[in-house]
């Protein structure tokens, strides 16, 4: 059993091994994303967030994810290529995974697992669901699609300050 989301790895985008464990020190921002959302726009404001508090300590990280209304059909280099062309994404996108389910992503089966939601559901109930993560790995909170980025900014920073 993972004690800490340094315990695991993932694949980007464009198919590296990444190791969560690469970090460590740093909080992060997970987020299950989807290029034909209602919610897509909030890729300007992770982007936001990533280049003001980034040089302070935060990596946002997005996934990918096709599990709701099929809103990601595409490949992983057609997911890159749309978020790089229409938000400017310049914040670590991961390989597509699924989130819910028996194939879900071993990370995202942990992160739920850690920070349960409305109603102490394990279960993410569409794209954008966010995950903050501290310095030391552990869930700090989990936020809700219709959470905009801008409005995480007060615990990101004190989750920076930790």
């Amino acid at each position: 059993m993972a004690a800490s989301v340094h315990d695991f790895e993932v694949q980007s985008i464009s198919g590296e091994r990444l190791r969560m464990s690469d970090c460590k020190g740093r909080v992060l921002l997970i987020v299950n994303t989807a290029s034909q959302c209602g919610f897509t726009p909030q890729f300007e404001g992770l982007e936001a967030l990533w280049k003001e508090l980034g040089p302070q300590g935060l990596t946002v990280i997005g996934f990918p994810c096709n599990q709701f209304g099929a809103q990601d059909p595409g490949s992983n280099d057609e997911i890159a290529g749309f978020c790089q062309l229409n938000f400017g994404v310049s914040f670590p996108m991961m390989a597509k995974v699924d989130v819910n389910g028996d194939a879900a992503d071993p990370l995202w089966r942990w992160l739920k697992g850690q920070k349960k939601g409305l109603l102490g559901t394990e279960r993410v109930k569409w794209n954008f669901t966010k995950f903050l993560v501290g310095k030391d790995g552990q869930v700090i909170e989990r936020y809700a699609p219709n959470d905009e980025p801008a409005k995480l900014r007060k615990d990101i920073e004190k989750a920076l300050q930790a």
